[in-house]
């Protein structure tokens, strides 16, 4: 069985282009390459794609309006957002919309190629754990449970949809319980990022986006609970 991955590169910037897919292939990945969003969007429906590494700014169709598309279809293929470095509203909006992860350039190579391989992981676990994996969940507190096997979290015994980000914020935290970190903690501790600029706002994005699906308030949390000028903790 041919257990070759496929990344779909959604790039105008054809020397951009060109290098990543040179580096992908060369770590064993099938590339795809699209040089505007309309492409891009048409082979990530056709051609089905292990993750997208997804350009902001394209011809046709901008990157956030191809992500959002593929949402709204209920396609949750991983999708990895490449912005300019300055451009922080962009980082902020593509978690928004469900991207899983973001890249800024001028980014190395390395880090791409991590970053590819860890959200393409993370998926294929969570398409290969039935829903009766929550038997082996670990609960957490109330009706919250995770099972670190399969990287599946479940709320009421129904498994709740998560990104990579907000899981690994999720057990992260879970695994502190009622031990308060700042932003900048969590940036560095979750995103392995050291602190830079204003990305401490990812955190208060996917805080956010982390309630709306495990909390059954998300205005009044009962989980993930914030400690005004200090930052968040996990309840218990």
């Amino acid at each position: 069985m041919d257990n070759q991955k496929t990344v779909l590169i959604v790039e105008d910037e054809k020397n951009i282009v060109d290098i990543v897919k040179f580096n992908l292939q060369r770590e064993g990945y099938r590339t795809l390459e699209a040089y505007d969003g309309q492409d891009g969007l048409d082979k990530a429906r056709t051609e089905n794609p292990d993750l997208i590494l997804l350009d902001v700014m394209l011809p046709r169709m901008i990157g956030f309006d191809v992500c959002k598309t593929l949402r709204a279809e209920g396609n949750n293929v991983p999708v990895i957002i490449l912005t300019a470095r300055e451009e922080e509203a962009d980082k902020v909006l593509g978690l928004e919309i469900g991207a899983d992860d973001y890249i800024t350039k001028p980014f190395s190579m390395r880090e791409l190629i991590a970053r590819v391989a860890a959200n393409i992981r993370r998926s294929a676990m969570v398409a290969a754990a039935a829903p009766a994996a929550s038997a082996s969940a670990m609960p957490v507190a109330g009706d919250l449970s995770i099972n670190t096997d399969s990287h599946q979290v479940f709320r009421g015994g129904k498994p709740v949809d998560l990104t990579q980000r907000e899981y690994e914020l999720l057990t992260f935290l879970a695994s502190h319980p009622n031990k308060v970190y700042s932003r900048v903690d969590l940036m560095e501790q979750v995103w392995n990022y050291g602190y830079v600029g204003d990305d401490v706002r990812t955190v208060d994005v996917t805080v956010r986006r982390l309630r709306e699906k495990i909390e059954a308030d998300p205005a009044n949390p009962a989980y993930i609970l914030t400690r005004r000028g200090a930052g968040y903790y996990f309840s218990v």
